[in-house]
């Protein structure tokens, strides 16, 4: 049977594929356009269960937050490339798995990737892995996080699409969470306070700044309150209520709580991409290689 080029574009926007694999799936099914989704779609599974090894770093951050502000998450969805991350289907998926996350609060990821993603619809695994032979790249849900203050507020800040903040605020307002979300994200703090830090960190940074100090050749009893000056620095850095606050550096975070009446129970920051080894590959190269095999 000759197969059309209507076919063919017939094929292409019911399955979103290349025209050289609708073409293809078209000769092998003699132009039954039902029988090609079908071996597509079976072809395009087993194709996704082979991209999953790949590295996925790039992406978007999501958060959702209840209507009343006292939960909320934030999602991590990954995929390979820039150009994916920024289109709207995968910006679509990342929003909807969000929104599933926030309405059924899974446990895990095996419990979230077992979820319909809209009601009465596919499982989150299901329309991922149909994505992922749509689109030719791996993509993956890679965590999620709950947040809850039912005392309090829930604060969020999203810093584009890659950096997202949400602190678990006691009192205080949704405008005051939001502020200390911001700062987060842009200062970096380990923990909420000094208390959090571990006796072993504090040690050994304690020994580090001990060793320099002696380069000095300051007698030991004044070698040991530089020691404290340096370690009463460090704690100010990494911990949240000991920074300067950023919009206002003339007062640290432990003072525009206070001001505002309000504690910090935890904060979580999440960045896309941190802690996965990007692999450096030669785009002309890749696009060539795609070219001659297609």
């Amino acid at each position: 049977m000759s197969i059309t080029a209507g076919m063919v574009k017939e094929l292409r926007e019911r399955t979103g594929a290349g025209m050289m694999e609708c073409k293809r799936a078209l000769v092998e099914t003699n132009g039954d356009i039902e029988a090609a989704i079908e071996a597509m779609r079976k072809s395009g599974l087993a194709k996704a269960d082979k991209k999953s090894g790949r590295v996925a770093a790039e992406g978007m951050m999501v958060i959702r937050a209840s209507a009343d502000k006292k939960r909320a998450v934030m999602v991590d969805v990954n995929c390979e490339t820039d150009f994916v991350a920024k289109g709207d289907d995968f910006q679509q998926f990342a929003n909807a798995v969000a929104d599933c996350v926030l309405a059924n609060q899974p446990a895990d990821l095996d419990a979230l990737y077992s979820l319909p993603l809209t009601p009465g619809g596919q499982t989150v695994d299901e329309v991922r892995r149909a994505f992922i032979a749509k689109i030719g790249e791996n993509m993956a849900v890679r965590r999620f996080t709950l947040a809850s203050s039912p005392e309090g507020v829930v604060g969020c800040y999203l810093h584009g699409t890659r950096i997202g903040v949400m602190v678990e605020l006691v009192g205080g307002t949704e405008e005051l969470a939001k502020d200390v979300a911001m700062h987060v994200a842009a200062s970096r703090p380990v923990c909420v306070s000094e208390e959090q830090v571990s006796p072993e960190l504090i040690a050994k940074e304690r020994e580090i700044f001990k060793a320099q100090a002696k380069d000095s050749g300051k007698p030991d009893n004044i070698i040991d309150k530089m020691v404290d000056g340096r370690v009463k620095k460090f704690l100010a850095e990494v911990t949240l209520v000991g920074q300067p606050f950023v919009k206002d550096p003339e007062i640290t975070v432990a003072k525009l709580l206070q001001n505002g009446k309000a504690t910090v129970k935890s904060f979580c920051r999440m960045e896309v991409g941190e802690g996965i080894e990007k692999l450096q590959t030669d785009f002309v190269a890749e696009v060539m290689a795609q070219a001659q095999g297609s």
